[in-house]
């Protein structure tokens, strides 16, 4: 009885390693971190985009105020999505953040224009005595 439990424990341990690495191959390590290069160096030349995004994003979200203060808005995006861009393109090789994840969200710049979706008041949670 002893020998089957080890035989067991043995087959289990043996398999569980098979299936780990079968799970990271290279075709797909290599695919990530082309998938990752190119994310960073669309982000770097679509960074300007971001001017216009925010000018839009803010205007709707504030009015006629939000067309004069998103500019600004958008310089700082601009900012922040191109150094995004070549630090993922620089360290493309590094599995991090996650595996292989966008640092930025949204990972484009051609993402998140839709509206903020508002909650009505019949989706609001009542409160729980």
């Amino acid at each position: 009885m002893k020998r089957v439990l080890c035989a067991i424990a043995l087959l289990l341990l043996v398999t569980t390693q098979l299936h780990a690495a079968e799970e990271q191959q290279p075709e797909n390590i290599a695919g990530k971190m082309a998938i990752k290069f190119g994310r960073g160096v669309t982000n770097i030349a679509t960074s300007v985009v971001e001017i216009p995004k925010q000018t839009v994003l803010m205007g709707r979200e504030m009015g006629g105020v939000g067309y004069l203060v998103g500019p600004f808005s958008g310089i700082l995006m601009t900012g922040y999505r191109a150094i995004i861009g070549v630090a993922e393109t620089v360290f493309f090789l590094v599995p991090a953040p996650g595996y292989y994840d966008p640092m930025i969200d949204p990972a484009f710049v051609w993402a998140g224009w839709e509206p903020k979706r508002q909650q009505s008041v019949a989706e609001t949670p009542l409160p729980q005595p």
